[in-house]
């Protein structure tokens, strides 16, 4: 089995490419489901934000794969692959499960070392395993890299400096105007982005911020926290020549601002300048408003290096992390190495277990009058023999999985002890449970009403550990 990543990012493709393979949330699980079936594939996880849309995946054999992958995505997005292959990467096996590190702790992002990825990585993988689309490597590689980014932003000093996409956008505002006072600022959207801008604005000065979206009662709640100005969308437009700057962040699958709706307000501005920044992905504001006179556009693009001098503090912290991540590389191939004899591990306990267990009715039988103190301290003697019989041949087998007669060792292992059966049942038991779970899938018609059940899924995932004697 071979891990593989396949997708796009700010750096491979700009934002008119990748606004236009994003994945509308209520769609996820059919996307989920349908990547699942794609022929090669057996676990599959997508990671979709305003920066970046990969499809993570296990799969039976590498040769072909990324092909079925690619054609995944010119199905489901209706775009014949010509128009997006030169903006794909792909890497497989160790380098796409650093990949999925170094994303997950912000490393790759725009803004290094920013916090929001984690959540977003974290809330895909709780999706994809709420509709099983996951299975035993990813159920520990996604713990194991999610609990790695949260160690490394607590570990390090990489989130103390303020840098985000938010961030960013009024530090570009400060340098056009200098300071925010006596500036009237209209934020477009009330969700995180958009609270983390007003943050910043307020923290520079802006006295006068308007607060629009689509439900007006959440613009009320943002609104209240920054002495903000509440303001519906159609009373938006009507006041957008009262706006110096304009940053918006909705989640609008068009466009909410027109380049004629921009043209009507400056022409009341009396060519007074508009500053306009959209870090929404797909874009909140028509393109076509960068040719108004007066009106500049920036899009998230457009941001990279604003904040350079916090971003070298990041960086130095960053190295930090990839040491962080070199180790957790190493920790799960180890794993990984050892994966086959776990099977084998367990049916010797079971095993053992059983013995002891069938050893322990027969010597109550016999010996009727010992009172619970004495058959408590019996069962604890012979388990620990059993446990110590069967340590050193545990450690022995795990030790030679790494090695190249690893199978002959595991096919001895399986005889020595007689596990053949105990094995067999597991086998046809494991089967059965994947048939079953194959047939719910494909009759499970979508739930849209689900998708909210990635954030509310439990924290625990059902990882497999290790087996220890």
């Amino acid at each position: 089995m071979h891990i593989i990543v396949v997708g796009l990012n700010y750096r491979t493709a700009p934002v008119e490419v990748r606004e236009r393979f994003t994945f509308e949330e209520r769609d996820l699980p059919l996307a989920l489901k349908q990547l699942k079936q794609t022929k090669s594939i057996l676990e599959c996880v997508i990671v979709a934000t305003c920066n970046r849309t990969e499809l993570y995946a296990v799969v039976d054999r590498h040769h072909m794969c990324g092909h079925h992958i690619r054609s995944f995505m010119e199905q489901w997005f209706k775009l014949p692959r010509e128009e997006f292959t030169n903006h794909l990467y792909m890497y497989e096996d160790d380098r796409a499960i650093e990949h999925l590190m170094r994303v997950t702790s912000g490393l790759d992002s725009m803004v290094i070392g920013e916090t929001q990825i984690l959540g977003q990585v974290r809330n895909a993988f709780l999706l994809a395993q709420t509709y099983k689309t996951t299975g035993t490597l990813f159920n520990m590689l996604f713990k194991q890299t999610v609990t790695l980014a949260k160690r490394a932003h607590s570990e390090t000093m990489i989130g103390e400096t303020a840098v985000s996409v938010s961030y960013a956008a009024v530090e570009l505002g400060k340098r056009i105007f200098g300071q925010f006072t006596n500036k009237t600022v209209m934020i477009l959207g009330a969700g995180k982005m958009s609270e983390l801008t007003a943050k910043h604005l307020y923290a520079n000065g802006a006295d006068r911020v308007i607060v629009v979206n689509r439900t007006y009662e959440r613009a009320v709640q943002l609104a209240d926290k920054f002495n903000g100005i509440p303001c519906s969308m159609d009373e938006a437009i009507r006041r957008l020549h009262e706006a110096d700057i304009i940053i918006s962040s909705t989640g609008s699958a068009g466009y909410v601002l027109t380049r004629e709706q921009v043209d009507q307000a400056m022409q009341r501005r009396k060519s007074r300048p508009l500053f306009m920044v959209d870090i929404a992905v797909p874009r909140d504001l028509d393109p076509a408003i960068a040719s108004v006179e007066n009106a500049f556009l920036y899009d998230i693009d457009d941001l990279e290096g604003i904040v350079e001098t916090n971003l070298e503090q990041r960086r130095n912290e960053a190295a930090k992390i990839e040491v962080m991540i070199a180790q957790e590389l190493d920790e799960f191939k180890q794993w990984y190495k050892t994966l086959g004899v776990i099977p084998l591990i367990r049916t010797l306990q079971d095993k053992a277990a059983s013995v002891h267990e069938d050893t322990m009715v027969s010597l109550m039988n016999k010996l009727p009058d010992l009172n619970d103190h004495e058959k408590k301290v019996i069962r604890k003697l012979t388990k620990s023999i059993v446990n110590q019989l069967i340590h050193d041949p545990i450690l022995r087998i795990k030790e030679m999985a790494d090695d190249k007669h690893s199978k002959e060792a595991m096919d001895m292992f399986v005889k020595l002890f007689a596990l053949e059966e105990r094995l067999a049942l597991a086998k046809q038991a494991e089967r059965l449970a994947d048939e079953e779970a194959a047939s719910a899938m494909k009759s499970t018609k979508p739930n849209h009403a689900a998708q909210g059940m990635a954030q509310t899924a439990t924290a625990a995932v059902n990882g497999i550990a290790a087996v220890t004697p």
